[in-house]
């Protein structure tokens, strides 16, 4: 297969730094400190290390009897080898015509497939995945409100965590969108395309983890169950904005009120979590549910820290370095529900350490 560098795809690469000529078919290595910006290698080592960290945590649970944190790790990587390789190269998959070139990623420190594919895209599937899905289980909420409802909370929590990231990207130029492309980024929330902040944000993640905890069978079931059926799945929930296509202002309408009842749904059931605590005791905390989640929402805001003063002197949308800013304010409403999921996992410990107590001082 051949990889045609087209018009649109020199373009974007360009504004980026380097020339989607010049590339590495197979692998490329690079030094981590000679990069576009020194931000890039501390994404690296923040989803990276996670990644790692999550299959670690997923082969002890496996170990222990519960294979769902390693079929979702596994199945994320499935997901993400039937997904990716279309939106680099529609034209291998006879779409370049109806979907033609949507993105294009910097040059990272490791990087795959003529230079689009960076390594820690490949991690950010696992890491995400399994800090969503750790997250609502210790919680409780899959062994009291079964798949359907944990997976729905797993799209909320998804949408909060991913977005404080996906917000940032193309002022970093980590990555950068083909605007020009009306078709597929457009309408758009600041310089992010919402079809992205809604399917794979958040309906990507949650069917993916409401099949690995749903269907049963061997490990190697649910990971092609899942891996393979996540992405029709998105085209399916796509369907409500496609009515529209053409008419950007409504497909932004019906996004924006998708977008919504994301939000209310886990914000409702994460009340719920919390105020039914005592009834539904949540399962054992485990270290990466403690400490990855917040580790990875405090590299986004030192992250997003570097960034704000651009952020601020930006007019128009756009940095004094020509790159396009994200939501300001939706940025801000994703660091508060991320900080909402982790003081419900707090009060979480502490209603579990209050019931450990409780015996002992019956005692008395």
């Amino acid at each position: 297969m051949s990889v045609d560098c087209e018009a649109a795809a020199e373009q974007v690469t360009r504004g980026l730094g380097f020339d989607c000529h010049d590339v590495s078919p197979v692998i490329s290595v690079r030094n981590p400190f000679e990069l576009a910006s020194g931000t890039m290698p501390v994404l690296e080592l923040l989803v990276v290390a996670g990644a790692v960290w999550a299959l670690v945590h997923a082969v002890r649970r496996h170990r222990q009897g519960d294979p769902v944190n390693l079929a979702i790790w596994c199945a994320s990587l499935v997901y993400l080898f039937v997904t990716e390789p279309p939106l680099y190269f529609p034209e291998w998959f006879g779409l370049d015509h109806q979907y033609g070139f949507i993105f294009a990623h910097n040059l990272f420190t490791v990087q795959f497939m003529w230079d689009r594919l960076p390594l820690y895209i490949v991690a950010i599937y696992p890491a995400l995945s399994q800090l969503v899905y750790e997250v609502v289980r210790v919680l409780g909420v899959f062994r009291h409100r079964g798949p359907l409802v944990g997976a729905v909370l797993v799209g909320f929590v998804c949408q909060v965590f991913y977005e404080v990231f996906d917000q940032l990207g193309p002022q970093l130029r980590w990555w950068a969108w083909n605007d020009a492309n009306t078709d597929v980024n457009h309408p758009a929330l600041a310089s992010v395309p919402m079809t992205s902040m809604l399917l794979f944000a958040s309906v990507s993640f949650g069917v993916l983890t409401y099949l690995c905890v749903k269907v049963g069978g061997s490990l190697l079931r649910r990971v092609l169950v899942a891996g393979l059926l996540t992405p029709p799945s998105m085209a399916l929930f796509g369907i409500p904005s496609g009515l529209f296509t053409g008419h950007v202002e409504a497909q932004a309408w019906v996004l924006g009120v998708e977008l919504a009842l994301v939000w209310a749904a886990g914000l409702w059931l994460l009340a719920d979590v919390v105020r039914r605590r005592a009834a539904r005791p949540p399962d054992p905390m485990t270290p990466f549910a403690r400490i990855y989640p917040a580790a990875y929402l405090a590299g986004m805001a030192a992250l997003w820290l570097v960034a704000l003063p651009d952020v601020l002197g930006a007019e128009h949308g756009i940095t004094d370095d020509g790159t396009p800013v994200g939501s300001g304010w939706y940025t801000a409403l994703c660091f508060a529900g991320a900080l909402l999921v982790l003081a419900a996992l707090a009060t979480r410990t502490y209603a579990a350490a209050a019931r450990a107590d409780q015996p002992s001082k019956s005692l008395r």
